[in-house]
């Protein structure tokens, strides 16, 4: 995999993915143009679980009608500021079982979310699961 970043002008840069998708990113303090970068990584965070907790309930035929992940992180004080602590909120929307939608959750943070592998070396990672009818 091979991603790239171009400085543009001031605090704003422009990220390319392998697959040719470009992101914004702004290191200013009102975040305008785009993301900042840790921003990114949350927001990365968010995806990555929510594509396994889908697979998994559609492998085991549970009837999810939306999820969405939801996360609130804290950072360091200091240089660099990496994430210490970040707690995901998953809301599933859809008559899931209970059973199913933990196991999934909990699938995706012990075992496939590569994004939550490597940020839990950094932050402690917590979650809780929201059912909406």
């Amino acid at each position: 995999m091979i991603a790239s970043v171009e400085w543009k002008q001031d605090d704003i840069y422009d990220g390319q993915s392998q697959s040719g998708h470009m992101t914004r990113f702004d290191a200013t303090a009102e975040h305008t143009a785009g993301p900042s970068p840790m921003e990114a990584v949350l927001t990365a965070l968010c995806a990555c679980t929510s594509v396994d907790v889908v697979s998994i309930l559609r492998k085991k035929r549970e009837p999810l009608q939306g999820l969405v992940v939801t996360a609130d992180a804290e950072q360091a004080p200091a240089p660099p500021r990496t994430f210490t602590r970040i707690h995901l909120t998953y809301k599933i929307r859809g008559p899931v079982t209970q059973k199913a939608a933990e196991d999934a959750v909990s699938l995706s943070k012990n075992k496939y979310c590569s994004v939550s592998k490597m940020l839990e070396k950094a932050a402690e990672i917590d979650y809780s699961i929201e059912y909406e009818s």
